[in-house]
């Protein structure tokens, strides 16, 4: 029988058959979605169910899935629809679109106290995930490093240089343009509220100190994590996803010695260049503010900034950067060895690298407070 599709409904005895005919296909959606949306009214009843397809002359994916919906639908608790009279032509049809698991329902739940501690819970099991990645990451480039040492010729001297251009000549001109900037800021605020008291020399003292110790290699390495700790997660997960890692391996390559160890070396050698760079830039435009805004001459802001600072201050600071360049690295590199094979992955996972780079940074730049302040530095 071929034809408009129809469905129709025949008792028999204690069931209820309802009995398919015609062209059952996407041409035909309209009617059939109203007559299956009819038909699914009948659930709940107490009588078993037949759907009875053995008069459909022709079947495709939209008719196969319209009747398995219906048979969901009419199928409650003990009494379960059956589909009767498939031929062999269309019986794989509809057991394909049989295994398509229905959407499960979203349960929205109250906030309560149990969860909010779950969500801690699991916060907090996330962060010591991560930090194990990073341990791990941190024994794998060193394990990889004592390689080198071993087997010099096996160093990537090329690709450590490659990497080092990318990351300090190249990051120069936007490092030492936002550090001036910066000094600019911290002497124009110390000279207006100082002079209020008649201090604006003392704005000198601040200006050195903050930026040789604090200010001139957190700024600089917060930078750093944003231009090249994305960089690096970037080109690794684009690396993941064409499998060209998993290339390296078959060809008997370590991809930490190839990929990551001259990426890292490039980073702890560039970051204290650039820090210094920076602090000098800072230094300059906190002197020319100084100069311009406060009357303060260069010749009286270089002797008071001898006298100011000591050699330990930039020491305090040059010790921060090498170690922050490190985790930079170790970060950048953990988040993209962890991205998958999609585009979303690749950004979320980049996202994620600048995150945790700073906050690492941060954090790392508070520990090292911490201890400089306990030996007396």
């Amino acid at each position: 029988m071929s034809g408009d599709p129809k469905l129709e409904r025949i008792a028999k005895g204690n069931a209820l058959a309802l009995c398919a005919t015609g062209t059952w296909t996407a041409s035909f959606a309209p009617a059939l979605e109203r007559m299956v949306a009819d038909a699914e009214k009948l659930a709940g009843g107490p009588q078993s169910i037949f759907i009875d397809v053995s008069e459909v002359a022709k079947l495709d994916t939209f008719g196969a899935w319209l009747i398995e919906r219906l048979r969901r639908s009419l199928t409650q608790g003990p009494v379960e629809a059956q589909i009767a009279g498939l031929s062999a032509n269309y019986s794989s049809l509809v057991d394909e679109v049989r295994r398509v698991r229905a959407t499960p329902v979203v349960e929205t739940s109250t906030i309560t106290i149990t969860g909010m501690l779950e969500q801690i819970g699991r916060t907090v099991a996330g962060l010591a995930g991560t930090v194990a990645g990073l341990v791990d990451m941190l024994g794998a480039v060193l394990a990889a490093g004592g390689r080198v040492l071993i087997h010099p010729r096996s160093f990537r001297l090329t690709s450590t240089v490659h990497h080092m251009e990318q990351v300090c000549w190249r990051a120069v001109p936007i490092i030492v343009l936002i550090t001036f900037l910066i000094g600019c800021i911290i002497a124009q605020q110390g000279i207006f509220h100082f002079r209020r008291f008649g201090a604006d020399i003392f704005v000198v003292d601040m200006l050195g100190v903050l930026v040789l110790r604090e200010i001139g290699v957190l700024l600089v390495a917060i930078m750093v994590a944003g231009r090249s700790g994305s960089a690096y997660t970037a080109e690794l997960g684009s690396m993941k996803m064409r499998e060209e890692i998993d290339a390296l391996r078959t060809m008997g390559f370590d991809p930490i010695e190839v990929l990551v160890l001259p990426r890292m070396l490039a980073l702890v050698l560039a970051l204290p260049i650039l820090a210094f760079l920076g602090a000098m830039a800072a230094l300059y435009g906190g002197g020319l503010v100084a100069w311009l805004y406060g009357g303060v001459d260069p010749e009286a802001f270089l002797l008071r900034l001898r006298d100011a600072i000591s050699i330990d201050h930039f020491i305090v600071g040059i010790v921060k950067a090498p170690v922050m360049a490190a985790v930079i690295g170790i970060v950048a590199c953990v988040e993209g060895l962890a991205v998958q094979g999609s585009a979303e992955s690749l950004g979320q996972h980049t996202t994620a690298s600048v995150v945790k780079g700073i906050f690492f940074v941060i954090v790392m730049d508070g520990v090292f407070a911490i201890f400089f302040a306990s030996i007396g530095m």
